[in-house]
């Protein structure tokens, strides 16, 4: 059986695309067994070579004690048994899932697949999609039968970059295949590197759909404290205050406004939107949440300048700071940040307007959103944006802030992290 031999290091397994949820789940799985690390970016995999992740997430140390050959070159996959596939599903501009990783992948995977060989997808797709779009390119690319000379499985990542407590082994693993005899193949493969146990789902569509609804019930929570904070600040009154007081009660789901993007949370949604589309279903809720979420980014910015122009301030003349840039705290991620979204809104009013990140690479922020970074903070600003908890901002207090900030300046808290600590601004929050 392939778990056996896997963990005999009798065959090859190898991980396709080394990004934030690959690369761990490859240097897990090379310190048991030997693995293949694929990635198309060959800049990347040179990085991985000298045991640096390019996404920081990772210390050197991670990559020491690993099997594991790093490698863009398809010829190193041939010898390849048991592949997975983790590549980004992210979505196009008109929010319709963008599947050309997902398929480029799978051709490279037929490129090199053989009888006997297995697939797992770990990528977020709608229910169906591993069997009714991957599969076909599978089949097409290798001239094999699926089912009959390959078998295929899904199991949904969990990865939470950034987070150093729930990391791939404390996280419980659903599996599934095409059949009984693959998902405990996977299932046993799978056991090798995850200790918080493993979950087989009845069949791969249920593994894709547990994995879509996960993030797609964080999105419609979080939709619902955003429209909230839309009320309470019609009544003056503060979201978190009125969520800390709610949360005394023991069954509260504890939920926070905020901005919903990254790969995740933001994304997810409409992949399964999509789908209930094509079957006849509009999924209101579902719909209903992802607006309000999107639409949270040019309020919050549309709300600091009505605060300055209250103020006084001609907007003309303004300096604005935006604090954060990242999808998330303390991570180099940037994909599909909504901090985007308030930078561009104050910039639609000929606003001069400043972004500060520790964590973000300014290349990547200037190719993707399209403005810069500044390398420190300095001078004063008419209104400061915290939009992302970063680490090095939680600590600051009234003396920064004094420092930095106009008379009359505005401190627009996007989570609530200065709530009653800061007096020398005019301070909003949700």
């Amino acid at each position: 059986m392939i778990a056996q031999k896997i963990a005999n290091k009798e065959c090859k397994m190898a991980l396709i695309g080394l990004g934030y949820v690959g690369l761990p789940i490859a240097l897990e799985f090379a310190r048991k067994a030997k693995v293949v690390g694929f990635d198309i970016n060959a800049a990347r995999v040179e990085l991985m070579r000298k045991g640096i992740d390019p996404s920081n997430e990772l210390d050197a140390k991670e990559f020491e004690g690993c099997d594991i050959h790093f490698s863009a070159d398809l010829n190193d996959l041939r010898d390849v048994n048991f592949f997975i596939v983790a590549v980004p599903t992210p979505i196009d501009q008109h929010n319709l899932p963008d599947l050309k990783p997902l398929l480029s992948a799978s051709k490279t995977v037929g490129k090199v697949l053989k009888k006997g060989d297995y697939v797992v997808f770990e990528s977020t797709v709608y229910p169906g999609c591993t069997e009714e779009d991957c599969v076909p390119v599978l089949e097409q690319e290798s001239g094999l039968k699926f089912g009959v000379d390959f078998k295929v499985g899904y199991s949904p990542e969990r990865i939470n970059p950034g987070d150093k407590e729930h990391t791939l082994s404390k996280i419980v693993k659903v599996v599934s295949g095409c059949d009984a005899e693959s998902a405990d193949q996977i299932a046993k493969v799978y056991e090798m590197v995850i200790s918080a146990g493993i979950h087989k789902a009845s069949s791969i569509k249920v593994a894709e759909a547990a994995k879509i609804i996960e993030n797609t019930q964080r999105d419609v929570n979080i939709a619902l404290m955003n429209e909230l904070s839309l009320i309470f600040s019609k009544m003056n009154i503060n979201t978190y205050e009125v969520l800390e007081a709610a949360g005394t009660k023991w069954n509260f789901l504890k939920f926070s406004p905020g901005l919903v993007g990254g790969h995740c949370i933001g994304v997810d949604p409409y992949y399964l939107t999509y789908k209930a589309e094509e079957l006849g279903v509009h999924a209101k809720i579902i719909t209903s949440g992802r607006a309000i979420n999107d639409s949270m980014g040019p309020y919050l910015a549309r709300l600091a300048v009505k605060k300055m122009i209250t103020n006084g301030k001609e907007i003309s003349k303004v300096r604005v700071l935006v604090m954060g840039t990242t999808f998330k705290e303390n991570v180099t991620d940037t994909r599909n940040s909504k901090v985007a979204d308030v930078v561009n809104e104050i910039k639609s009013f000929g606003i001069n307007v400043e972004v500060h990140d520790p964590h973000a690479d300014p290349h990547e922020i200037m190719e993707e959103y399209g403005y810069g970074l500044v390398p420190e903070i300095t001078g004063k600003y008419d209104a400061i944006i915290v939009a992302v908890n970063h680490r090095e901002y939680i600590g600051l207090g009234n003396d920064f802030f004094s420092k930095h900030m106009t008379e009359k300046g505005v401190l627009v808290d996007v989570k609530g992290i200065f709530r009653n600590k800061i007096t020398v601004a005019d301070y909003l929050s949700f």
